[in-house]
Order: structure tokens, then sequence, then C-alpha cells
């Protein structure tokens, strides 16, 4: 009897003890004047959206927020493609129009082109340096467009996998390609942007006077800003982001491999 006693109170112990552990002891004061926390990582030094530690992973559900923004119908005809297209066709037009006031202000609309080109008239409007800018700016767009709207739709039935992780791909697996095709993107952008601004507010000083060369060189500090603001935040993020593994980086590859006129 005192047996089975003892053997039921151990078993109580044995319960009690599983359901409420004993508390977790307190390190031993001979430990040292040791952190209990772990070390914080050293703050970054480089510029841009990396400066903040994160990498592309940490900013993708912000540009998944935006999505429905700018890759959605009726959305991304409104606010991208119309606008843009708009833009280029109503600048050409523009051209042209301003061409035929020449022929006539002249006397040449009934002449022949082999005739003008004889007399060398210059019927054209001179081609400032925002209209070379937005010519040079017209199929670095499409290009973007056609690597990351485009042919994700054709071959993948739209882009909802592609992101910054895609973009980073592309860097990391043809960098020379990645980064000429973004600068130059980047900056003929910037400097079309600010330009653009400043003569559609008549910012911009005709002459060559100290106004004018005072104007010309702030119009252009704010486009190199701008460019290097875009550039450091941009670059900083997809540009050391790295390649993708698995079966996300073999898609990426075979996307990118579809890109006309260069081996990728």
């Amino acid at each position: 009897m005192e047996e089975r006693r003892e053997s039921t109170a151990s078993e109580e112990a044995f319960f009690l003890q599983q359901l409420e552990p004993s508390p977790i002891e307190s390190p031993s004061s001979d430990a040292g004047p040791e952190k209990q926390l772990p070390d914080l990582p050293s703050p970054p030094h480089s510029l841009g959206l990396s400066g903040s530690g994160h990498g592309v992973a940490y900013y993708q559900p912000y540009l998944l927020l935006t999505r429905p923004y700018y890759q959605s119908f009726p959305l991304e005809p409104l606010l991208i493609t119309l606008p843009i297209t708009t833009h280029i066709l109503s600048g050409l037009a523009l051209r042209i129009h301003r061409r035929n006031g020449n022929l006539k202000r002249y006397g040449a609309a009934n002449l022949s082109i082999s005739s003008r080109l004889s007399k060398r008239l210059k019927v054209w409007p001179a081609v400032s340096w925002t209209s070379a800018s937005g010519y040079i700016l017209a199929p670095l767009v499409l290009t973007h467009a056609f690597v990351n709207r485009i042919l994700p739709w054709v071959y993948e039935g739209g882009s909802s996998g592609v992101g910054l992780g895609y973009v980073a791909h592309g860097f990391a697996r043809h960098p020379a390609i990645a980064w000429t095709g973004y600068v130059a993107l980047v900056a003929t952008a910037s400097g079309h942007f600010v330009w653009g601004a400043a003569r559609w507010n008549g910012w911009v000083e005709a002459g060559n006077g100290e106004k004018a060369k005072r104007r010309w060189w702030v119009i252009n500090g704010v486009a190199i800003a701008l460019a290097g603001l875009w550039m450091a935040g941009g670059l900083g993020v997809v540009g050391t982001g790295g390649l993708s593994e698995g079966w996300i980086g073999k898609g990426y590859d075979v996307l990118y491999s579809k890109v006309p006129l260069v081996k990728l």
C-alpha cells in the first residue's frame, strides 16, 4: 500500500512538472559583463535606398502596392501609354506644323523636294537639346516597356511574376547591358524632364547674358541632382540585388533569352 502511494505521488509530481516546468534560471553573475543582446549591425555608409540595409525583398511589397494603378486596365493606358503617345505625336505634329509655316513664309510650298535641297532651303525648325533628348528617350522607354511588360505578357500571360527581383537578376546576369541601358535611360529622362519643365514654365533665358548663363547652370544642376538621386536609389536596390535562385531565376533567364537582337 505504501509503495502504491509513493508511485502515485511520483506520477503526480511528474505530470505537474510537465504542466508547469521549473522556471529558467537567471544567468550567473559570474559570467561577467557580457551583453545579453546581439550586436547591432554597423550603420551603412552607402548612398541610396540601399543605405537602409534593406534589399530587393524589402521594397518588393511597395512596388506591389502600386501595381493596381500602373498595371491595370484602364489606369495603365490612361496614366502611362496614352500620355506618352500623345506627347510624342504632338511633338512631331508641332514640328510638321512649323515646317509648313516656313514653307509658306518663304514661298517654297510649291517647290519640289529636289529644288529645296539644291537651294539648301532650311524649312525644318531647329532641333533643341530638349527635343533631341526626347527622340533618344523614346526608344529607351520602349525597350524598357518591352523587357518588363511585353515579354512577360507574351510568354507568361502577364507580369505578375515580374518585380524588382526580375530587374536585379538582369543586372547580375547581364551587367554591361543593364547598367548601360539604365544609366542612359535615367540620365536622358532627367534632362528631358527638367529642361522640358523649365521651357514650359518660361524659366529658360534667351541669349548669352549673365542671367541666361546662371539659369543654364541652375537647370543643369537640378537635372544632374535628379539623375543622381534616381540612380542612387534605383541602382542601390536592383543594381546590387544579385541573382535569383531556383526555378524563379531559371524563369527570369528564359524571359531574358527572348530579347531580340541581343544574345542574352
